[in-house]
């Protein structure tokens, strides 16, 4: 008994890592204009989205002043089948909108300040309840929002410098059944479920730009890991059979630390002539920091869960043309590299590599306001992924895969407004 009141919760921690896109579970979806552009956009100065992808661009900006905001409507679907059992699932996700705003303002010739407001973490995944990976996950919702304020300085004409530094603050909502087999005395799943909100902490990122000709730009940018602490939240076991009640004391609280990696940007921007910008960024995320996640619950259950992520690359390629005074288009493509390492995929981040094709254009009302939209078709290849790291009761490990398949859309809408 004293294993499985050890054992029962082995895969709780899969609650904290939502599936997203990008990585693990990274949304990078943080500005219309550099997400048409494949999104590029660690070495351009266009518009005060640069307040999250460099900070130092903003000493470039041509405008005094600027704000930027848009929405991203999300459409994103994964089908599950394993051929031995001929089991399958298909989530049915509500519409994921993630937001950014950004300001702008030049202090004087060398020092900028900026504001930005985003959410570059976070999504929702709903299966069907009582589904064939149901212990492992049936929804799971998790959301991070950034509040950055940042400055920037301008050495000279050529060279810029910039430093944010962000208040995170996060929700998670989660629910599975606590394994494949166990139900009350009514014949239904035994499930626990799980929340915290407000849960923050701190990051920085710090910027460089470098204009070492009126054509050329190259830009860094790196991001601070920071670790989201959740710390006595509630969580409630439902529908526990009578023999288990006095091992699953419920409510009660849990304990839980989730890792938002590092990540450092390199990128070059090139105008190829004076309507045409080339852009290339390579993107380094340092998923290695996320080796386990441990939970532990008020009620004297804990869980350590394998994660053993990997660091993870994404090469990015984007181009902006102006079509004439009013209009201005853009496409890209990135190739995105999966942090997940064989026998670690699970049904809340059944994510392989993938290839984002993304499409945009602004349209100028009048010289200080613009209206931007993006496209995304993020695909990925049809795979065979499995977890195998589950713990049974007699301290055994057992597995759950199948083939997985998932495709991502989405439409972003923006307003570019200078002064």
């Amino acid at each position: 008994m004293q294993n499985m009141k050890k054992t029962l919760l082995t895969v709780t921690g899969l609650c904290i890592s939502s599936s997203a896109f990008s990585g693990g579970y990274r949304v990078a979806l943080q500005g219309q204009q550099a997400l048409g552009m494949g999104h590029t956009g660690v070495a351009m100065s266009e518009s005060a989205e640069v307040v999250f992808f460099n900070p130092a661009g903003m000493s470039f900006l041509d405008a005094d002043s600027n704000i930027v905001g848009g929405i991203t409507l999300i459409s994103s679907d994964t089908e599950y089948q394993n051929q031995q059992t001929n089991t399958t699932a298909e989530t049915d996700n509500p519409i994921g909108t993630p937001v950014g705003l950004y300001y702008t303002t030049k202090i004087d010739e060398k020092m900028s300040f900026g504001l930005g407001l985003y959410t570059p973490y976070g999504n929702t995944v709903e299966w069907p309840t009582d589904w064939a990976g149901s212990h492992l996950v049936n929804n799971i919702e998790l959301k991070a929002i950034y509040i950055q304020p940042t400055m920037s300085y301008k050495i000279n004409d050529k060279y810029s410098v910039g430093l944010g530094l962000s208040y995170i603050s996060g929700d998670v909502d989660f629910n599975r059944n606590l394994n494949s087999s166990t139900v009350d005395e009514n014949g239904d799943r035994t499930n626990v479920s799980i929340k915290a909100k407000g849960v923050s902490d701190w990051n920085f990122n710090l910027g460089f730009m470098a204009k070492p000709t009126d054509e050329l730009s190259v830009g860094i940018s790196y991001r601070s890991e920071s670790t989201m602490a959740a710390r006595n939240e509630p969580a409630t076991f439902n529908n526990v059979p009578s023999s288990l009640q006095s091992t699953l004391t419920s409510p009660t609280t849990f304990n839980a630390d989730l890792i938002l990696p590092a990540e450092l940007t390199l990128g070059v921007a090139y105008d190829l002539d004076a309507k045409t910008i080339l852009a290339f960024d390579f993107n380094r995320t340092f998923w290695g920091a996320y080796e386990s996640l441990d939970i532990e619950f008020a009620n004297g259950q804990s869980s350590v869960n394998a994660r053993n992520y990997k660091d993870s690359n994404i090469f990015r390629f984007g181009a902006q043309h102006e079509l004439d005074e009013a209009i201005v288009l853009r496409g890209g493509i990135y190739f995105d590299k999966t942090p997940v390492q064989s026998g670690y995929f699970a049904p809340e981040t059944p994510r392989n590599d993938s290839i984002g094709l993304t499409a945009g254009g602004s349209y100028a009302v009048n010289k200080q306001l613009d209206l931007d939209f993006s496209l995304l078709v993020l695909m990925f290849e049809e795979f065979n992924g499995s977890y195998d790291h589950i713990i049974n009761s007699d301290g055994s490990t057992s597995s759950f895969g199948g083939d997985y398949l998932a495709t991502v859309i989405t439409l972003g809408f923006g307003v570019n407004y200078k002064f």
